[in-house]
């Protein structure tokens, strides 16, 4: 009796690992831009949400202000700590740049252009988005695990309205502000360096600074805060009334919102940096 032999069908090669990390990344990507989209999403749900109370004569004014001053406290010393080296250490490599050109008069112009256009609004959202962040985060995550947030849903408040509103406003009011003053640290810091170490005088320091810096530099600086600070806020609103599976989940929001929002804010900015330069290039005022 003759026996047949059945052909079984070749086992699946294991996936390689350039294809492994290759899916890997297009999920991290895909999942890091829906939550964005989420976020803003909400965020867009808040702005209506805002203006609509504030026709009505309904904002949470207080709540509003509560929240700006807990911003003020976690943000203003390390802003403060952050500007000082940052203007000392773009005014002396800038400096060094410039001697070895001799064109020392313009220090001030390359320094304070560098501390008002890219360092104070990238300062003040690593700040916003270091200690704003995660402070709001760990805040609504705690409230979401704690079902406080499924709570006001069943009693028919709207937890967007009642948490997420007032944190948005106070971020956009502390924004601005904390970029005034990291860009009033940062540039008295470098001129006192480029005075001190670099041998400038101050009559050309301040010359060539007025000479190339306009008030449009500065409205564009205060804009991007305002932006970024946005962004920010959404992102850690977001992870924070998403947040699950207990203290463990409120940590990875609060990661998660801060890692984002920091990263976002990296790319926003290299867009709004090219946007600008194309329609606004550097000219004399």
């Amino acid at each position: 009796m003759s026996t047949t032999q059945l052909d079984t069908p070749p086992e699946p090669a294991p996936p390689t690992a350039a294809a492994v990390l290759g899916r890997n990344f297009s999920d991290t990507v895909l999942s890091s831009l829906a939550t964005l989209g989420r976020a803003l999403r909400m965020g867009c749900q808040a702005a209506r949400i805002g203006v609509a109370d504030a026709v009505r004569m309904r904002f949470q004014t207080h709540e509003t202000l509560r929240q700006a001053w807990f911003l003020i406290t976690v943000t203003a010393v390390p802003s403060v700590l952050m500007a000082i080296p940052f203007g000392v250490i773009v005014s002396t490599q800038v400096g060094n740049i410039v001697s070895e050109l001799g064109a020392d008069s313009m220090i001030g112009a390359a320094g304070g252009l560098g501390v008002i256009k890219q360092g104070a609004p990238l300062a003040t959202a690593m700040m916003l988005g270091g200690a704003g962040a995660a402070a709001i985060a760990s805040d609504l995550g705690a409230r979401t695990i704690r079902e406080e947030v499924d709570a006001m849903r069943v009693m028919g408040i709207d937890p967007v309205q009642r948490l997420i509103v007032p944190r948005i406003a106070a971020m956009l009011l502390i924004a601005p502000l904390l970029n005034i003053l990291i860009i009033a640290v940062g540039i008295v810091s470098g001129f006192a360096v480029a005075v001190t170490a670099l041998d400038v005088t101050p009559g050309s320091y301040w010359q060539s600074f007025g000479a190339f810096t306009t008030t449009l530099d500065v409205w564009v600086s205060l804009v991007k805060s305002l932006i970024f600070g946005f962004l920010v806020v959404v992102i850690a609103c977001q992870r924070g009334l998403e947040a699950k599976g207990g203290p463990r989940g409120v940590a990875d929001g609060v990661n998660a919102a801060v890692v984002m929002s920091i990263a976002a804010v990296m790319v926003l900015n290299t867009a709004i940096t090219q946007v600008v330069t194309m329609f606004f290039p550097v000219r004399m005022a």
